[in-house]
């Protein structure tokens, strides 16, 4: 028995066939599937996924790329969302620096500027934008955290090119709230570092690339009770679907590459990760 722990069943990606998908889900045993929000409206979506099939649990959050979009208020719809019973914590949440707004609207420096002075504008508007961009962000991130700490649920992290900020954003929280930095990218030193302040880890499609060998090692060495599995699908198919839609059957041949590379029979990863997620997601709440 397996459990996809982020999947974005929400997506127009699977809107035509969700059943399909959750059969094939089942025949690879994946047994349940925690479908994430990213927005209120996703959230949403996600409880209604919940509410009609039982083996799907919902997080509802919004995320980091969307923060510049949510309303002031946001987080009143979400408290309310939130105290779902088929919801088993907030996210996904947290900061994303990876497409800031200098970077999407910069053109290159004209020669001509290059041999003057002075600094060009629009490195300074960049700045400036970059600014405002990552201080929305850290605002709807901290009022979320604040939101999980009050209804008592953990949090689902997600994190690109921003570690730094999060974890001082985050350690106000140690004690108070658990974290899961999802689809986690980075080295064994990392990850105990997130290990020490109580959070845990999870690995996507990502773990069977050629090019993650850095987070083949991290899921060599972590200790069982320290990680769970997941797809985050539509996105990252493992190997041999790489570059096809991803769905959460895939859980299966992530987790038997985590077997692999630990020597370890995939009964036991498929054990070990189920019960680091019912504990983690706290599923009696969902009835």
């Amino acid at each position: 028995m397996l459990i996809d722990t982020h999947a974005h069943l929400d997506f127009p990606d699977f809107a035509a066939e969700t059943e399909a998908v959750l059969a094939r889900a089942s025949a690879a045993d994946v047994t349940e599937i925690i479908t994430i929000g990213t927005t209120v409206a996703g959230s949403g979506r996600a409880i209604g996924l919940a509410e009609k099939f039982p083996n799907v649990h919902a997080t509802v959050g919004v995320h980091p790329s969307n923060a510049e979009e949510v309303e002031n208020d946001f987080i009143g719809p979400l408290r309310v969302l939130a105290a779902h019973p088929r919801v088993v914590a907030l996210g996904e949440i947290g900061l994303d620096y990876h497409r800031l707004p200098s970077r999407r609207v910069l053109e290159p420096q004209p020669a001509w500027l290059a041999e003057t002075p002075f600094n060009d504008p629009r490195e300074i508007e960049g700045a400036i934008r970059d600014g405002a961009y990552k201080a929305r962000q850290a605002e709807v991130f901290l009022a979320q955290l604040d939101l999980a700490v009050e209804l008592g649920l953990n949090v689902v992290i997600h994190e690109r090119d921003a570690w730094d900020d999060t974890l001082a954003l985050l350690e106000p929280y140690t004690g108070k709230l658990r974290a899961v930095f999802h689809c986690f990218g980075k080295s064994i030193d990392h990850a105990r570092a997130l290990l020490e302040l109580g959070h845990l880890v999870s690995f996507t499609g990502i773990v069977t690339f050629k090019n993650g060998q850095i987070i083949a090692e991290t899921a060599a060495q972590l200790s069982p009770g320290s990680f769970m599995v997941e797809t985050d699908c539509p996105f990252l198919a493992p190997v041999p679907h790489r570059g096809k839609r991803c769905e959460p059957a895939h859980t299966r041949l992530v987790a038997e590459k985590i077997a692999t590379l630990r020597g370890q029979p995939i009964e036991a990863i498929a054990r070990e990760t189920t019960e680091t997620a019912r504990q983690f997601f706290a599923f009696q709440r969902a009835g």
